[in-house]
This record gives structure tokens, sequence and C-alpha cells, in this order.
């Protein structure tokens, strides 16, 4: 997965913020100004997220969703709306980039969006309803991938955005270190799920647990050496030592 990096910056989505116009494409014999609302709520089963760490410790998560709900305003842009979205963002500085392909009855166009802090706001391109139709406007909306998109504009004073930056480079899920820890002395305590060397305390594996309470008693000499994940040491190997 690339790596995201994200500069936060101003962006004017259009020359003239928050409008949507539809014209015909053989010569723009015609414009007009068209807008809408809309709202639009994950569908059941739709999400899918996977998220990584960049090498700077930022979090990633990119999601794929499909959102349905409802759009009112010009004849073109209003009744039932489904969109489908992918999002990136960089969910320790909030900010990212969201696009899809929102439809409104026969009308579709496809989006491409700033997010920043829960809001988002771009630029949308497609056809109307009508055949020949082309459809060019701003694009807002309050947006987060588990509750969707709320207070939506096509148009109609649509608010302009962020600017977002993005370079390639690795990203990978983080691996967790594995280091070993070891330790020669007396059993100072020990029980199904512990035990305690010269001030050295390992967990003791299920599997492991009456056999090592049994064979090593408290005031047994061994060595022990454990594993140390996520800041837990487990216990790996125990041997007894005779030395006096």
């Amino acid at each position: 997965m690339k790596k995201l990096t994200i500069v936060a910056a101003a962006l004017a989505a259009l020359a003239s913020a928050g409008i949507a116009v539809a014209h015909g494409i053989d010569g723009a014999q015609s414009v007009a100004a068209v807008n809408a609302t809309f709202s639009a709520t994950p569908a059941a089963g739709s999400s899918n997220t996977h998220t990584c760490t960049t090498s700077t410790g930022k979090t990633i998560a990119s999601t794929k969703a499909t959102y349905t709900g409802t759009a009112t305003g010009s004849s073109d842009l209003t009744g039932p709306v489904t969109i489908a979205a992918q999002s990136t963002i960089n969910t320790t500085d909030n900010v990212g980039v969201v696009n899809g392909t929102l439809r409104v009855g026969k009308t579709e166009a496809h989006f491409t969006a700033v997010y920043d802090h829960g809001a988002i706001a771009g630029t949308a391109s497609g056809h109307g309803a009508t055949p020949h139709v082309q459809l060019l406007g701003n694009v807002s909306a309050g947006f987060t991938t588990t509750g969707g998109f709320a207070s939506g504009k096509i148009g109609g004073g649509t608010s302009g955005g962020s600017a977002v930056e993005l370079s390639s480079g690795g990203c990978a899920p983080s691996k967790p270190s594995h280091d070993s820890t070891e330790a020669e002395g007396t059993v100072t305590a020990v029980t199904s799920t512990s035990i305690t060397v010269a001030g050295l305390t390992c967990t003791v594996p299920a599997a492991l647990g009456a056999t090592i309470a049994t064979r090593f008693p408290v005031g047994t000499r061994v060595q022990i050496k454990c594993s140390v994940s996520g800041g837990t040491n487990t216990l790996v190997s125990i041997k007894p030592n005779g030395k006096h």
C-alpha cells in the first residue's frame, strides 16, 4: 500500500465555489445551475477497511464501502442516492482523500474530495439523467467511514476545502519486536501461570503450567529463557542447573 503524506493547504475546488452546472456537450448550447442536498449511510455488510502504519508512525486506514440515502434538489439530482466510495485517511492527523461514484436515478458523477477532520470538499463530474447532458460541480459533506455522508451538498453553496499531497513509499502493518531474556538462579516463586528466577518473572504457557510447577518447585536452581513480545515475558525454555 502506498504511503500517504498529508499537507494542509487551501483549495478552491472550482473558480466559483459552490456551483454545479449542467450543459450540453455538443457546443455547450445551454448552461444551467443545479444543486442538491444529500445524506447517505453505510449499506449493511458493504464496508471493508485495512490499516497500516507508515515509517513515521502515522496510521493509515483505507476503506471501501457503499452508502445509501436520499438526495433532494434539481430534477436530475432528486431521489434515492447510492455512493460507492473509497477513503484513504491518515487517522493520526485526521486528514485524507475520499473518491468514488455518486448515483441519483440515472444521474451519475465521479467525485474526488479532500477529507479534513470530519468533512470533505472536492469536485464531481459526470452526466445527468437527460441524454448528452454533462454535470460538473462542487461537492461537500460531513463524512466518517462508519457514519457516512451528512449534510452533503452538490453546488448550492458548497464549501471549499483543504489539499493533500500523496507520495509513494512503503507502508506496512507494524511488526512487534521479539527479544529474549535469560536468568540463572534459584526459583523464588512458581505457579501454573508464572515463574520467577533471579528477579525475572516470565509467563508460563498454559500447556506447561502443571508440569513447571511440579518439576521446578521453589528453591530449585534453574536456567530459564523467555521471549519478550509486546512487553510480556513468556517462558520458552527451562532446565535444571546443578551449580551451588
